[in-house]
């Protein structure tokens, strides 16, 4: 009899101390589960294996790049569903393998749910991980070797991707959205939108001198150059991004006033600047060299100048040091990135000698941003596919759509904080009126 569905939810409600929100489809063609909801499908045994070996995120986040398991239906349902029962049961850090097998050995439920598992996954060791994963580079963290070999692993899988995920636009940051009054309508409209706020907060003029850290394929900087008659720097740690921009950048007659360099931030020694914006990018840093890069960046501006720091947040805990970074991500998006609570970007961005004059939230913004990258994603998911590998397409699709729903249910943010290097005499350059950029 096929009952593999049912039997993996009882074991799921086990675990979860309440009914499974999702229906199961199991590699044995049974189902089971409330209907109407989206559907989880475990296509081969191979998952579980996964999970007894991985358990939690990671686990699942191996079977799911790796197609063994699938939602059929409204993606976002289904993590809406699956979060929502997790987070109402106050679930911490996933156990690891070993704590969790010494705890089924001790626990009379869980052996018994342990052993199920165990019958239902069949034989064998666990599978290789999916080929996406990002190999764990060796040494300290945040290294200019490490971290350009972190960078490589999310940026450097083809420019022609990011086209079709990021539309024209080539703007890989939260964009501003508006109503029909002011025209950002489109996700074209809110990321030019996003550019003329940034370089409004910066007050740039003509013949200022711009550095945008983590320049991407130059968007920014070819805005600012366009629109604001500036001079601009853009450094990433890219190679693919860098060549993309010079090529924008010649195409639209910018050379001489706009240069693309393949450099850390630790590097740049030709300041200082009038502006710096830095959108995206300290994601990153990671909080061991957050000081650091609030000094750098301060030494790196004129006293007067003004910085526009771009930054996604994470909900601040009430014990910091159990923060642990999201192994989905740092496995399979972003190696090595770290989120902080906004207030510790705030108190790090004045304690390298910045006033810090305004900070705005755009979390909203950024799940309207989100949704539009899936769309574009799915309507050109078969390129996708050809262009990267069927699992990059499958981790995109999982972490944009997660992403969305974090920011739409406020368990992550996106901030701009606008800092000044206030000179001695206190002249901040700053309007009385708040939000007058000018």
């Amino acid at each position: 009899m096929a009952d593999a569905a049912r039997r993996l939810t009882a074991l799921a409600e086990e675990v979860l101390g309440a009914p499974l929100p999702l229906r199961i489809r199991a590699w044995d063609r049974s189902e089971y589960g409330p209907p109407g909801t989206p559907v989880l499908v475990i296509r081969r045994r191979r998952a579980l294996r996964r999970l007894l070996w991985k358990p939690g995120e990671l686990g699942l986040a191996r079977a799911w790049v790796a197609g063994d398991i699938d939602v059929e239906g409204d993606l976002y349902e289904a993590l809406d569903l699956l979060a929502g029962s997790l987070w109402e049961r106050g679930e911490g850090t996933p156990r690891s393998g070993l704590a969790a097998l010494l705890a089924a050995v001790r626990d009379p439920r869980l052996r018994a749910a342990g052993g199920e598992l165990i019958k239902l996954a069949g034989p064998g060791l666990p599978p290789r991980p999916p080929r996406e994963e990002a190999r764990r580079a060796g040494g300290p963290l945040h290294t200019l070797r490490r971290d350009k070999q972190s960078i490589s692993h999310h940026y450097d899988v083809g420019n022609t991707f990011y086209e079709r995920v990021l539309g024209p636009s080539m703007v890989y940051s939260c964009a501003y959205w508006g109503t029909d009054e002011d025209g950002a309508t489109t996700l074209e409209e809110a990321q030019r939108a996003k550019l003329d706020l940034v370089c409004r907060k910066l007050a740039l003029e003509p013949g200022q001198r711009l550095l945008d850290v983590g320049c991407g394929w130059g968007s920014m900087v070819l805005h600012a150059a366009r629109e604001y008659g500036v001079s601009a720097v853009g450094i990433t740690l890219s190679e693919e991004q860098a060549a993309y921009a010079r090529k924008r950048i010649a195409e639209a007659g910018l050379t001489e006033r706009i240069e693309i360099r393949v450099q850390d931030y630790r590097e740049i020694s030709d300041g200082p600047f009038d502006a710096i914006s830095s959108i995206g990018m300290a994601e990153h840093v990671g909080s061991a060299r957050y000081a650091e890069y609030a000094a750098d960046v301060h030494a790196l501006l004129k006293p007067g100048g003004r910085l526009l720091n771009h930054q996604i947040a994470r909900r601040p805990l009430k014990d910091e040091e159990a923060y642990e970074v999201d192994e989905f991500i740092d496995r399979y998006v972003f190696p090595d990135g770290e989120l902080a609570p906004v207030g510790r970007t705030v108190a790090q961005l004045e304690e390298a000698g910045f006033e810090v004059r305004d900070v705005e939230s755009l979390r909203e913004h950024y799940a309207l941003t989100l949704r539009q990258w899936v769309a574009n994603l799915q309507q050109h998911w078969a390129e996708a596919v050809d262009l990267t590998s069927p699992g990059r397409a499958r981790v995109w699709r999982l972490y944009m759509a997660a992403s969305a729903l974090s920011f739409e249910r406020n368990r992550i943010g996106v901030n701009q904080v606008l800092a000044v290097r206030t000179p001695e005499s206190g002249a901040a350059g700053m309007p009385l009126r708040a939000r007058d950029w000018r």
